[in-house]
């Protein structure tokens, strides 16, 4: 389906993802739809969401690209990125504009292929994001027809990098040899983090937790307050030790 002026849309921006697991406080399409709304107001030029539900209740509010996938579980795989063909039909009848699909290595529930899902989308007018965790999938996805790669899921297959860092290393291949756009994602915690991203002529980066994801944003501040509070303590014992060695 190749390059269109909704990739070129993209470029150079930051696509926001606003999802929330059922086991977290701002599960819900409302909620979703407020974030999307509020990443709309700050520049962001897409949003990345999951669920139909959501997805719906977010076109209400933003007129933005939107990113869609279905997250569910299977008993024989670790794919749960829009896994199947049952999840792909439901984002194909929203009017979703790219559907994400797990684009990894490793086995889909039922025995179902990829590029029988990415076929599928295609004939359904759906441009396809491929998920991906090393550079090898992201050239077989090229080659079954995914209209843009992302770095999504480098650090969450047992094979690839294991970081607390987004995958520069992955980025810069991919941006060298795919004839697709490439697409920044995966552990994007710091502004800076997604200027280097787009510094290697990433088409765009994804930002999802640390701008959605409250509990977490709290986390990361709480954890650095009590690693100065830690290192405080120490001093102090430290010292103490010096006086009574004096």
């Amino acid at each position: 389906m190749g390059d269109t002026d909704l990739f070129q849309s993209l470029k150079g921006g930051l696509i926001v993802s606003c999802q929330a697991l059922d086991d977290e406080p701002l599960y819900g399409a409302e909620t979703m739809a407020k974030l999307a709304k509020a990443a709309q107001m700050g520049g962001a030029i897409g949003i990345r969401a999951n669920t139909t539900q959501d997805i719906m209740a977010i076109q209400e509010v933003v007129d933005l690209p939107i990113i869609g996938l279905v997250k569910k579980e299977y008993k024989d795989s670790e794919v749960f990125i829009t896994p199947t063909i049952n999840e792909l039909q439901e984002l194909i009848n929203t009017d979703v504009d790219i559907i994400a699909l797990d684009a990894t290595d490793r086995k889909r529930p039922n025995g179902e292929e990829l590029k029988d899902l990415i076929n599928l989308a295609h004939c359904s007018d759906k441009y396809v994001m491929a998920d991906i965790s090393t550079f090898e999938e992201g050239m077989l996805a090229v080659k079954l027809g995914a209209d843009c790669l992302s770095t999504t899921l480098s650090g969450y297959t047992p094979y690839s990098p294991q970081s607390d860092e987004p995958d520069y290393e992955l980025l810069k291949r991919l941006v060298q040899y795919s004839p697709v756009p490439v697409i920044g994602e995966g552990r994007v915690s710091t502004p800076e983090q997604a200027r280097e991203i787009l510094r290697f002529n990433a088409h765009a980066v994804v930002v999802g937790s640390a701008i959605t994801r409250p509990q977490l944003i709290t986390k990361r501040f709480v954890d650095i307050i009590n690693e100065e509070e830690e290192e405080n303590e120490q001093e102090s014992i430290n010292k103490s030790k010096l006086r009574v060695n004096d």
